[in-house]
């Protein structure tokens, strides 16, 4: 079995599958506690919202400097010590605020430590797994990447089940459990064979990149999924419960868990389809249905319909992260590390720019989170004039 594990590229796979669910566990763990910890903690809405923009801004600097740095380091010690940072900030969150000068320092040094983690995880899992001697590239890619959607479903699931049986005052325990994930994947990564980057194409300079026109396309696009994606998935429970009038538990479960069973159930079909389907057209007729999405969601005046809005703008943006990456691998087979650096740097910037877009606006307007989503529009807009000046 070890043997196994040490020499098949299946192995690499999977345990970049973990490494996409340990994503979702640092993205989407602490959303679920937004309200419990403005109560507990005294937060405003504000300080609620620089958690979400500092973690992804932290994971938006990792990616920055892992378009220079990865290669000198190497994947294998990167991607351990990426799971090394997410465990301790995970159960950081149980400890350091009662050991800071003020809980939200502690929640915040917390944050920092698995954003850290949660970077290096973007950069490092998309080429490693492309690298993997498998057939259908795009297929493998949009798999992957559906398990960030089925860690984000466990991370809603497992979690609300324990809020309800052991009451959501004893988050810190779940905090701690969480941080277990990570750990495993430590030693599963030391373990597993990695294979080189680009091995197949003349890797191009970061200059030479940097000059190609349709890598900053690229980018835009990055930046507008990421940000189509977070801003209604980090701000889905606080809506469903302030904005929907419905309990914690129907709004995370209604919210952002049929959000996230539906963006990987879109992954998932298009990578067993992904033959019949043509990845551009696909991500197209995705956009037009995201813009569908956040008007019903904004414009709804019933509950029902409103969460029917969320829960169906998962499926839409299920597709804009992966296929923008096979996109890019196909136009640009010698963009290597620093591609993939880059553009998880913009999907980040994205994720970071989405969620605080939506907050500071509903802020703007007394707290209303409809106003926020109604701005948040622009991005799956700004998607789908990007994918339509894609040439062939």
């Amino acid at each position: 079995m070890l043997q196994a594990v040490k020499t098949k590229y299946e192995h690499t796979i999977y345990a970049g599958y973990i490494g996409y669910i340990t994503q979702a566990i640092v993205n989407n763990f602490a959303p679920l506690l937004f309200l419990t910890f403005g109560r507990d903690y005294g937060l405003t809405l504000d300080q609620i919202t620089l958690i979400t923009t500092v973690n992804f801004l932290i994971q938006l600097c990792v990616d920055l400097l892992s378009a220079k740095l990865m290669d000198r380091i190497g994947y294998r010690r990167g991607i351990i010590g990426a799971h090394l940072f997410a465990a301790v900030g995970l159960a950081g969150m149980a400890f350091l605020p009662d050991l800071a000068p003020s809980p939200y320092m502690g929640l915040m040094i917390s944050v920092v430590l698995y954003a850290i983690g949660g970077g290096i995880i973007e950069v490092l899992i998309s080429p490693i797994i492309e690298a993997c001697p498998t057939e259908k590239k795009e297929a493998a890619m949009s798999l992957l990447h559906s398990f960030y959607c089925w860690g984000h479903v466990s991370v809603v699931l497992i979690s609300t089940a324990f809020f309800r049986l052991c009451g959501v005052q004893n988050w810190k325990i779940m905090a701690c459990i969480w941080a277990l994930v990570p750990l495993f994947n430590l030693f599963y990564f030391s373990l597993v064979p990695l294979y080189p980057i680009a091995a197949d194409a003349e890797e191009l300079s970061l200059g030479g990149l940097l000059g190609q026109k349709v890598f900053w396309l690229f980018m835009v696009i990055m930046v507008c999924a990421g940000a189509s994606e977070q801003a209604m998935s980090q701000w889905a429970s606080a809506f469903a419960e302030s904005g929907l009038q419905v309990s914690k538990t129907v709004g995370d479960l209604a919210g952002p868990c049929a959000f996230a069973v539906l963006m990987g159930t879109s992954r998932a079909l298009y990578a067993k389809y992904s033959e019949k389907l043509p990845l551009k057209k696909f991500m197209k007729l995705s956009a037009v249905l995201c813009i569908f999405c956040y008007i019903v969601a904004a414009f709804s005046g019933q509950a029902v319909v409103g969460l029917l809005g969320c829960a169906l703008c998962g499926f839409s943006v299920g597709i804009f992260w992966p296929g923008t990456f096979s996109v890019a691998a196909g136009r640009l087979p010698g963009g290597g590390t620093a591609m993939y650096a880059l553009m998880a740097l913009a999907g980040d910037v994205g994720c970071s720019f989405g969620p605080t877009v939506v907050g500071l606006t509903a802020s703007a307007f007394g707290g209303n989170l409809k106003s926020g989503l109604t701005m948040a529009m622009v991005f799956p807009i700004l998607i789908l004039l990007g994918i339509c000046m894609l040439k062939e």
